[in-house]
C-alpha cells in the first residue's frame, strides 16, 4: 500500500549538504497501524512529508497505493492526497470560526459531496461527539478538538490516514484516549495509518515500530 525506496533527503547548507533523511527503505501493508518513532530531529517529521507527497525526496521514490509520487507533479500529488490521504496533527488545525460539525463538513463541502451534514454527524458520532457538533474548538477540551480533527480526516475514507504526534499537545490520559480511537477506526474502516510520535509507549500499542535516528532507519519491529 505504501512503500518507501531508499529515501534521502539532503538541504544545502553553505558550501555544505545536509542529509536529513539517508536511504530510508520500508513496505506498509494495506490496513497496518505503524508508529514511526524518534527523538527530536531524527527525520520523522520530513519523512512523513515524503510519504504523503507534501515534499519531494532527493533521491528515492514513494508509492502510495500504487502511484509513483516521483511522476506525478504538485497538482497531481494534491489531487491523490484529497482522494486517498487523510491527516492529524498535534496543533489539531480546526478553524475557530466554525463549529465541530462545520469543520467536519469543509472537506466534504469543497468535493462538493451531498449529504455533507448529515455524513458529518455521523463522524461525530464515531468519535463519541454526538451532541458537541454545535460547539466551537474554544468550546471544546483538547482530546475533544483532537476527535473533531480525526472526524474530519477520516471524512473522504481515506486509504492512509498520517498522523503527526496527534497526542503532543494532550495529558498522557486523554493521548491515551486518542491512540484507542486511531486504532478503532484502523480495524473498523480499513484504513492504513501511520502515527508519527515520539511517546515510545503510545507507539507500543500499534502493530508495527519503525525506529529513526539521525535520519535512518535503525529498527523495524512488530509488536506482537
Amino acid at each position: 500500500m505504501l512503500t518507501a525506496e531508499s529515501l534521502t533527503k539532503e538541504y544545502r547548507s553553505g558550501d555544505r549538504t545536509l542529509a536529513v533523511l539517508k536511504d530510508v527503505s520500508f513496505t506498509i501493508d494495506q490496513g497496518a497501524f505503524v508508529a514511526i518513532v524518534g527523538p527530536s530531529g531524527s527525520g520523522k517529521t520530513t519523512l512523513l512529508g515524503l510519504l504523503a507527497g507534501l515534499d519531494e525526496a532527493s533521491r528515492g521514490r514513494v508509492v502510495l497505493d500504487g502511484a509513483d509520487l516521483s511522476k506525478l507533479d504538485e497538482d497531481q500529488r494534491a489531487r491523490l492526497r484529497g482522494e486517498k490521504v487523510g491527516f492529524v496533527f498535534q496543533s489539531f488545525q480546526l478553524i475557530p470560526t466554525l463549529t465541530a460539525q462545520e469543520n467536519v463538513q469543509v472537506p466534504l463541502e469543497l468535493r462538493g459531496d451531498k449529504g455533507a451534514d448529515e455524513r458529518a454527524r455521523e463522524l461525530l458520532a464515531r468519535v463519541g461527539l454526538k451532541d458537541r457538533g454545535h460547539h466551537f474548538p474554544t468550546q471544546l477540551s483538547g482530546g475533544e478538538q483532537q476527535r473533531v480533527a480525526i472526524a474530519r480526516a477520516f471524512s473522504n475514507d481515506p486509504r492512509i490516514l498520517f498522523a503527526d504526534e496527534p497526542t503532543g499537545n494532550l495529558d498522557s490520559d486523554t493521548g491515551s484516549r486518542i491512540v484507542e480511537l486511531l486504532e478503532q477506526l484502523n480495524r473498523e474502516s480499513g484504513s492504513t495509518v501511520v502515527l508519527v510520535t515520539h511517546d515510545l509507549a503510545l507507539a507500543a500499542r500499534t502493530q508495527r515500530v519503525i525506529r529513526l535516528a539521525d535520519g535512518a532507519v535503525i529498527e523495524d519491529r512488530l509488536t506482537a
